[in-house]
């Protein structure tokens, strides 16, 4: 396993070098809606090799366009550009490209101070539907209709993943609400990961991007737990990264945490990666805010750096 960060493109020079003298090597950048272009993406690669980071995956916010995941006219330009972002990593070599689709979703309710202090997110559904909630684009989207948007966009996307040698990963949807502010979530439950398989249709170029806090706010109701979404899909090879963070318990309502807090064993966790051959990056996921944080939350940062090369140093080296 390799324990890396995100980060976004533009980061500063400063930073970088504080996430370094924390040993950082590997690093998910975001790009943002950055110019997709190969020799664009080639100098933040370069920028990050003079700091001793290694790029491994990459999010580049061309399929979040609205036309892309409402399925509005128009999406074949974003496309476009989508698809010049996955030649782009595969021509210097950065080999998965993190992706969601969730065009109505709310992360949040709010802040929290947690019981040690520190500031983190939480998530109420009751507080979200009376008071939050709105029909975000004019009318309510189906499950159907985003379906068929998601369908469209994944047919184009994953010729070009396989021309570029590129994984395209898919986040599930945070929180796992099936439907919110009018639009219907898909990748709520482990029977819309199987169908999102099955339009892949055995490409060696689709995974997922696991990300265990949220699998984990699902509970009960995601059809299948933590540790056998690890087994299923990580014995097989496709889990392609993974996000690893707590929270203190499943939904209706819950508080994220740093990770030494929240109901889910992480430790246990990274044991059921190794023990299914998982190498991949291991990301921490929604950094809290302890005291004096700011930008990218420096402190929060490095406790859940070392936290989890703890865990993942503890884990590979008992075999």
């Amino acid at each position: 396993m390799r324990l890396a960060h995100r980060i976004s493109a533009d980061i500063s020079d400063a930073d970088l070098r504080y996430l370094r003298q924390l040993g950082l090597e590997w690093a998910r950048v975001e790009f943002g809606d950055a110019d997709p272009g190969v020799d664009s993406v080639a100098a933040v690669q370069r920028r990050f090799a003079e700091h001793g980071m290694t790029i491994v995956s990459a999010v580049h916010h061309a399929y979040r366009s609205l036309d892309i995941q409402l399925g509005r006219p128009g999406r074949d330009h974003a496309i476009e550009t989508y698809r010049t972002f996955l030649a782009s990593l595969g021509a210097i070599g950065i080999g998965v490209a993190d992706y969601d689709f969730h065009p109505g979703n709310t992360y949040s309710t709010g802040e929290v101070r947690r019981g040690r202090g520190y500031l983190a997110r939480r998530f109420d559904l009751a507080d979200f539907r009376a008071r939050v909630e709105q029909v975000r684009f004019g009318r309510h989207y189906d499950a159907d209709e985003i379906w068929a948007a998601y369908a469209y966009f994944f047919e184009a996307a994953l010729p070009a993943a396989e021309a570029a040698d590129v994984v395209l990963a898919l986040h599930p949807d945070d929180p796992p609400i099936p439907m919110m502010n009018g639009v219907a979530k898909l990748f709520t439950h482990a029977d819309g990961y199987r169908r999102a398989e099955d339009l892949a249709a055995g490409s060696g170029h689709w995974g997922l991007t696991f990300c265990v806090g949220t699998w984990a706010e699902g509970g009960a109701a995601m059809g299948a737990d933590v540790f056998a979404m690890i087994e299923d899909y990580g014995r097989r090879g496709l889990i392609a990264d993974v996000h690893l963070r707590n929270v203190t318990g499943p939904l209706p309502a819950f508080e994220e945490t740093l990770p030494d807090e929240g109901y889910l064993d992480l430790a246990r966790v990274v044991r059921a990666l190794h023990e299914v051959g998982f190498d991949g990056p291991v990301v921490p996921d929604h950094i809290p805010r302890l005291d004096g944080d700011d930008g990218i939350m420096r402190a929060g940062t490095a406790h859940s750096l070392a936290y989890l090369r703890g865990l993942i140093d503890a884990v590979t080296a008992s075999g």
